[in-house]
């Protein structure tokens, strides 16, 4: 293709790929499901933290999201807790370092250890019963009391 100019147009080699954010074996989340938004931050940074807009916060709806199960996504509600909307978008704010892509990818790493930590099923407790030894051993402690309290009280004819 030619431009006005005689210039040959030669469109980019890479076109735009998503990026894809590994989280467990079964979940993956795609990169344009994160929204980045970058704010003045007021951690360190000196003269630099009144021009600068360091701080990022990103928002991840994690009810609209076709990576995260249902079970994986209640359990993220619980775990997530005021961070999160009643739309179920988490919000998380990151300031700690004094550059966008180090605040970026803290950002980005809080947010996969909390959908990491949801991804975990809970054991089931299973319940079991007292073993015979166990049994033997409060019984023989329950005569025990019972009889040092015995030795408390007032017999007749000990006056």
């Amino acid at each position: 293709m030619a431009c006005a100019k005689g210039r040959v147009f030669r469109p980019a080699l890479k076109p735009e790929v998503a990026v894809m954010i590994p989280v467990t074996r079964r979940i993956v989340l795609e990169d344009d499901e994160i929204e980045e938004s970058f704010i003045r931050a007021s951690g360190p940074g000196g003269q630099n933290v009144n021009k600068v807009s360091t701080a990022v916060q990103i928002r991840f709806n994690a009810h609209a999201s076709p990576a995260l199960p249902d079970d994986v996504f209640e359990r993220l509600v619980r775990i997530a807790g005021k961070r999160m909307t009643r739309e179920g978008v988490i919000i998380i704010t990151a300031q700690r370092y004094r550059s966008q892509e180090r605040n970026r990818e803290d950002a980005i790493n809080r947010l996969v250890e909390m959908i990491q930590e949801a991804a975990v099923r809970p054991t089931v407790r299973r319940e079991t019963k007292p073993t015979y030894g166990s049994k033997q051993r409060r019984l023989a402690s329950k005569a025990k009391k019972s009889a040092v309290k015995s030795l408390r009280q007032n017999k007749p004819g000990f006056d």
